[in-house]
């Protein structure tokens, strides 16, 4: 297997870098071949805070994920979060090109840039423009309009836009490891690639990425994103809450909560007690499992609230059939899925990664949503974002393709 043959996903969490390495089968299926993980040293709320650092947690990641596959990774497509990130909408308007008035793959090309001319900070860059819906000659509510004929050509659009700086120092970081960046994909977006189905998009769902140090959330209805949103709060914040009312320090704080925390104190018994000795030799108090549990159940709350804002923002608060999906480390909390049922008054589940096949049991695991949906991004199924689509290139490869046949 060649180099080029490879799609490499990397995920840059705050506490956690995780990498997703897939391939395509002859059936034209993805096969995730190999996993890696490690710390994120470098990075805070998604953000680079010391290259130095980053360039080295990528390193020894890139590293570990190159022996599972047996070859170097050259390329990747690389999630971008943070709560620098923003959503807009946008709308574009051209002139049909043919003087026949059919619409071509050009003309979608040249509606998508005049979507993109929507008054944005001079200090932000485009990442994402994603169409909503396409309009000919004012009949709306068109998905595909390539074939139909028109004079007109509208389109309305999402736009994702992230901090330049913040773009420009990843781009500088990767080219210090010597990887280049196929593309640079809004985390949220990517896991929802690989965790959300047609149906559910269609419903209208939510998609709450609970990472460590940020909440990342994108809604959708009709098949559309309404909008995507990072919040600047996560799983860290429980922990940090747990070390603070048990006195504990944070190591000890994560491990109370991985093994006995729950975001349900109703279905803790009043005398159930936590011995912190077992967890940490040094210790010796004995503490309340209920007063744990009331702890994270605040934090929970705190951080579902400030989701819910963002789906009164659009009109969407209770109103999504299809409900919350809940994906990141940060999802298997116990208890989590029954607070969030409550506090949405809606469906909620943890999302599980698919849309590939593995012989990795970690593949389908919550956590590497995000690193799998980069790579099924890559493959290009069902791609949400047709501007991705590099047409220069695509004309080069056509171009060689047409000399092999030429004569000398």
């Amino acid at each position: 297997m060649k180099n080029t043959d490879i799609i490499t996903g990397i995920d840059l969490g705050s506490d956690t870098i995780r990498i997703a390495v897939g391939s395509i089968t002859p059936e034209g299926e993805l096969q995730i071949q190999g996993l890696s993980e490690g710390p994120s040293d470098g990075i805070n709320k998604g953000v680079i805070v010391n290259i130095e650092d980053t360039v080295s947690s990528i390193s020894a990641c890139l590293e570990r994920a190159e022996k599972v596959i047996g070859q170097p990774i050259e390329h990747a497509f690389v999630g971008i979060s943070g709560d620098h990130i923003i959503s807009q909408e946008s709308h574009g308007v051209v002139s049909v090109s043919k003087t026949d008035g059919e619409i071509k793959t050009e003309d979608i090309k040249r509606v998508l840039k005049a979507a993109e001319t929507v008054a944005k900070p001079s200090n932000y860059k485009i990442l994402h423009v994603l169409p909503r819906s396409y309009s000919v000659d004012n009949q709306p509510g068109i998905l595909n309009p390539i074939g139909m004929t028109g004079v007109r050509l509208e389109v309305d659009t999402q736009i994702i836009l992230g901090l330049s700086n913040q773009i420009r120092n990843l781009n500088k970081v990767f080219h210090r490891i010597g990887v280049e960046i196929d593309r640079h994909v809004f985390t949220v977006i990517a896991t929802a690639h690989s965790v959300l189905t047609k149906r559910q998009k269609e419903l209208g769902v939510a998609i709450v990425n609970l990472g460590s140090a940020t909440t990342s959330v994108a809604i959708y209805e009709e098949g559309d994103i309404l909008t995507a949103k990072v919040l600047p709060i996560g799983s860290r914040h429980i922990t940090n809450d747990i070390a603070i009312g048990l006195r504990a320090n944070i190591d000890l704080a994560e491990a109370v909560k991985i093994n006995y925390g729950t975001s349900l104190p109703s279905s803790v018994k009043t005398s159930e007690t936590i011995d912190l000795n077992e967890l940490d030799k040094d210790e010796t108090e004995v503490v309340s499992r209920k007063k744990v549990a009331n702890i994270i159940r605040a934090r929970a709350e705190e951080i579902f609230s400030m989701v819910n804002e963002t789906l009164d923002n659009v009109g969407r608060k209770e109103k999504l059939p299809a409900g919350i999906v809940l994906t990141g480390a940060g999802s298997k909390l116990d208890g989590l899925v029954e607070t969030a049922k409550e506090e949405f008054k809606m469906p909620a589940c943890v999302g599980e990664p698919g849309g590939f096949e593995s012989g990795i049991k970690k593949a389908f695991d919550s956590s590497y949503a995000t690193a799998t949906g980069l790579v099924l991004w890559g493959k290009g199924k069902d791609s949400l974002d047709p501007p991705s689509l590099d047409f220069k290139k695509i004309k080069n490869k056509a171009n060689k393709i047409i000399k092999k046949f030429l004569p000398l």
